[in-house]
């Protein structure tokens, strides 16, 4: 309970503890603390293994606490009430807000299900993690000098892993990207709805060209473009070059929409080129910044996704956004402690491998293509397929499955097909808007949205 006080009060000061009303509105509060929650408890997670039962009762604790503010954020409905005297009167009475009601339960659904896929790798014994500070001979062939030198080395046994459990990890995998994806678009369609803030606004020029430089408007403007060929002849070889491209780009495309809107009017945002060149360039642009994501998911927060977060005011919104993006950080972070293992495995399998690192197995490149919310919520609610499946229980299944095999049946490929007996409750419908916006393509396409990456 001191705690619990000690929390809420935190927030109701905005984080200015001198209590001077110098501190950050009650969306951006709660925000940084589910963000702040999150670093703290997920941030360990440096190998694929059960979260501990401390961790665990802190995270639930803690952020039932955070997401409780949700249940008193209402709206008003028409309701019938019938009078003593048998009149029926309509009344207006209030509920939890729509996109809560229904986002939040779908969240947490989610958010359970990955710590339960966590606690599925509590029994296996074919790989271990040898520390970063060991030597040489301890690390052996399984040594990298990536961008992950920091985390502890994955070792499999010296031939690589049984096909089984080779099989099981490309099976969690699977299981761990579906909910990826329904976080990643909940969130995207959460920042899509927020509004774009005034400030962001005030400090873009009046033009795409302004915005994106002589260089890039010619190339994105010509008659014939490949956005392939465009991305070709763009230095990307820094996190910090990326995301410099995708915030011009960005910026250029909300002044685009800006100019369209206005176009009937004398305001400086107007514009003398016309309406179906802007929407041309517009489509490029959000082309562009499709596969930027899809191409490098890890890169942070984009200067637009920053300034939305930083002054909403909704707090509906803000909890949405901060709960959802949580959530598809930790799903991220898994499938990459997976893909450690699978590269590990194939490294040990195929010694050539190891000169080709930054060609990772695990990170096929697939076609880029838009996500839609609802339908990853369904795909979800259409597993038919006992989801908490440890190794032990795989390699029972993968028995069966055999023998069906054997007996004439066919086993379908499709993830869906294959599960039987669920444990997956149903996830609500997720609220989503109609309109589809660049910022829902672009974040339904990327994993990591680091914590850190937003201030």
């Amino acid at each position: 309970m001191e705690m619990m006080k000690e929390r809420f009060a935190k927030l109701l000061l905005g984080e200015d503890m001198s209590g001077g009303g110098k501190g950050v509105s009650s969306a951006l509060a709660l925000s940084n603390a589910i963000t702040n929650l999150a670093a703290s408890v997920f941030g360990e997670q440096s190998k694929l293994e059960p979260m501990s039962a401390e961790r665990k009762a802190r995270w639930r604790r803690e952020v039932d606490w955070l997401l409780s503010v949700t249940e008193h954020v209402v709206e008003f409905v028409a309701s019938n009430q019938v009078g003593k005297d048998g009149t029926n009167m309509e009344i207006m009475t209030t509920q939890q807000r729509k996109d809560l009601h229904m986002n939040i339960p779908a969240l947490r659904k989610l958010d359970a299900m990955l710590i339960e896929y966590l606690d599925n790798f509590k029994d296996q014994n074919e790989f271990w993690y040898v520390s970063r500070d060991a030597s040489e001979a301890e690390k052996g062939g399984a040594q990298r000098k990536d961008d992950k030198w920091w985390l502890p080395t994955v070792k499999v046994p010296q031939n690589g892993l049984s096909e089984v459990s080779r099989k099981w990890l490309q099976y969690q995998k699977d299981l761990v990207h579906q909910v990826l994806k329904a976080a990643m678009a909940i969130n995207a369609n959460v920042l899509m709805e927020m509004e774009i803030p005034e400030a962001y606004i005030e400090s873009l020029p009046k033009n795409g060209r302004a915005s994106l430089g002589d260089a890039l408007y010619k190339s994105i403007t010509v008659d014939y473009f490949d956005p392939e060929e465009f991305l070709s002849s763009i230095d990307l070889s820094s996190e910090h070059k990326i995301l410099d491209l995708k915030n011009k780009i960005e910026a250029s495309v909300v002044i685009w929409k800006r100019k369209m809107h206005n176009k009937d009017s004398k305001s400086p945002w107007g514009s003398a080129v016309s309406l179906e060149k802007r929407e041309q360039f517009e489509d490029r642009a959000e082309t562009i910044l499709l596969i930027l994501k899809h191409r490098f998911p890890g890169i942070p927060q984009s200067s637009l996704d920053i300034s939305k977060i930083q002054y909403n005011k909704d707090v509906g919104q803000s909890i949405l956004e901060s709960y959802s993006r949580v959530i598809e950080s930790l799903g991220y972070t898994v499938m990459s402690r997976i893909d450690d293992v699978l590269y590990a495995d194939s490294i040990a399998r195929d010694p050539s491998l190891l000169e080709q690192a930054k060609k990772r197995l695990s990170l096929d490149v697939e076609p880029v293509k838009v996500l839609d919310a609802k339908l990853e919520i369904e795909k979800l609610n259409n597993m038919e397929g006992t989801q908490c499946m440890t190794l032990f229980d795989f390699m029972g299944w993968q028995e069966d499955q055999e023998a069906e095999v054997k007996s004439g049946k066919s086993l379908s490929t499709n993830l869906a097909d294959i599960l039987h007996e669920s444990k997956l409750g149903k996830l609500s419908n997720i609220v989503t808007n109609k309109k589809v916006s660049y910022i829902e393509k672009l974040g339904n396409l990327g994993g990591l949205r680091s914590p850190t990456a937003r201030h």
